[in-house]
């Protein structure tokens, strides 16, 4: 008969609690434990059973969670905030609103109710948005959004994101962008450029409006158009692949059936589809390899000498484009016409670069490096080489000078981003409505230009506002500037 094992019995508190744990955890079986620990599976189940009614315990409610925090007078006043602030940071629907107004607060709100404050809220946020001073906007970005078939003219200021502009308009002709560039224009918007995409009515109505200011090009546009084009023609090339190694394999078969002859042809002409295909995708994908990383980048060379590499990928579509015509052509086209406005910011980053090149004294192609320095990543070794050079031949002027051209290239801007930026902000609530107002869109219009930003990948946007950033200076909460009080809770007293 085996003898009996009684350290069970003897085990103290902190190795019981370890048993337990290791169970709870279920990193091993049961059994493992119990042979380790030399007690009974039963033993280890036991420890298991007291740990996790210690922890339900822990767990349950207590009478200090029914404690009341604070008091809430809940006026009328305190309700119309409750609907703005669950219409606009909740992106509830009006059938949400009645909703949860039923549930929590027992009480009832019509649809026409919701609507009607909407419509009276509407008019105190247009009167706001027109008294807005636009003069401090010094790139202006343009762009036309869609909400069904509908299009919403929108405009945003580059550096603080602050949209001067969202209208709907039944056109977007060069007439309807010219009348309401010119309402900014009597809000005192007077940008140094303008960047838009390649819109003949847009482009037209800025003309009108600002003939002097330069229009920019987007280069988001184009870059999107050119990725297109390379990922489509790799993808048929991968096509062609597939379909060569299936022709190898029925050859295959055919050739020990002695009929190898019957598919010669197809397979030739299916050898040559796939090198001309592949041949073509690898030419197309370094063309717009080059064009990201070496003409339409920050940091790279002169406007000159980005116009004849510009020249240059557009020679060469060209001697492809009767490879594909209905593909290659149209991005041909338009990196033809749209060249010196997608490269509207180099020269405006020359203009930069030289007047840093005067102020510190040091010759352009100093100041150059230094900006093609921010091409190589600061942890590599060739930047730190490259670093080390410069700060040897400008000495002491040379951390005053990176800082310079670091600021100018983060000022100099490229694309219309920013309002791609609005449209995917925007769209959590265009798809709660098919048809829009303009009440509507100046409503959003005003609750995102004062709603703080709660994060952001620029550190100076955190805890402020786009019409903060925008005017250097802080302003009551939109609630507040609305004409509410905000609720203040006060420690409870006995």
């Amino acid at each position: 008969m085996p003898q009996l094992n009684f350290s069970a019995a003897t085990l103290p508190p902190h190795s019981r609690l370890n048993i337990a744990i290791k169970s709870l955890v279920k990193l091993e079986p049961v059994s493992h434990i119990a042979k380790r620990e030399n007690v009974s599976r039963n033993f280890v189940y036991d420890q298991k059973y007291k740990a996790e009614s210690a922890l339900n315990q822990a767990f349950l409610p207590t009478e200090q969670d029914k404690d009341v925090l604070f008091y809430l007078p809940v006026t009328r006043a305190w309700i119309t905030q409750l609907v703005l602030c669950l219409i606009f940071i909740c992106h509830s629907s009006f059938r949400g609103v009645i909703e949860f107004m039923k549930t929590l607060f027992d009480t009832s709100i019509s649809v026409g109710s919701i609507h009607n404050l909407l419509v009276d809220t509407a008019h105190q946020t247009k009167l706001i948005n027109v008294s807005q001073d636009l003069s401090l906007i010094q790139t202006a970005l343009l762009d036309e959004l869609f909400q069904g078939n509908r299009p919403v003219l929108a405009g945003v200021d580059a550096k603080s994101t602050y949209c001067f502009l969202l209208s709907e308009a039944e056109h977007r002709d060069a007439d309807t962008w010219g009348i309401h560039l010119l309402d900014a224009q009597d809000q005192g918007l007077n940008p140094h450029y303008t960047i838009a995409d390649a819109g003949k009515g847009l482009r037209a109505g800025h003309k009108m409006v600002f003939d002097a200011t330069p229009c920019n090009g987007d280069v988001f546009h184009i870059q999107h158009q050119c990725e297109t084009l390379a990922n489509l023609l790799k993808r048929i090339a991968n096509g062609c692949i597939t379909r060569r190694q299936n022709l190898d394999q029925r050859m295959d078969q055919a050739k020990l059936e002695g009929r190898g002859n019957t598919l010669s042809s197809k397979l030739l002409q299916a050898y040559q589809a796939e090198a001309k295909a592949i041949n073509l995708a690898r030419d197309i994908k370094t063309l717009v390899v080059w064009l990201d990383r070496d003409i339409l980048t920050m940091a790279g060379p002169c406007f000159q000498g980005r116009q004849e590499l510009m020249a240059f990928i557009v020679s060469e579509l060209k001697q492809r484009e009767h490879l594909d015509v209905a593909r290659i052509r149209p991005v041909r086209v338009a990196l033809q016409r749209q060249g010196n406005s997608l490269l509207g910011f180099a020269k405006i980053l020359d203009d930069k670069l030289s007047g840093i090149a005067q102020q510190f004294q040091v010759p352009d192609y100093w100041v150059r490096a230094t900006c093609l320095l921010q091409r190589k990543q600061k942890t590599s070794e060739a930047y730190w080489q490259r670093h080390n050079t410069l700060y040897r031949q400008m000495g002491p002027k040379f951390y005053a000078v990176l800082e310079a051209v670091v600021c100018a290239m983060e000022n100099t801007h490229r694309s219309s981003s920013m309002v791609e930026n609005l449209n995917g902000r925007l769209r959590n609530y265009f798809y709660l409505r098919r048809n829009l107002s303009q009440g509507y869109l100046d409503l959003l219009r005003f609750y995102l230009n004062h709603k703080v930003f709660m994060r952001s990948d620029r550190p100076e946007r955190v805890g402020k506002s786009p019409t903060g950033l925008l005017t250097g200076k802080a302003h009551p909460h939109w609630l507040e500037l609305l004409g509410y009080e905000l609720f203040r809770k006060s420690p409870i007293t006995a």
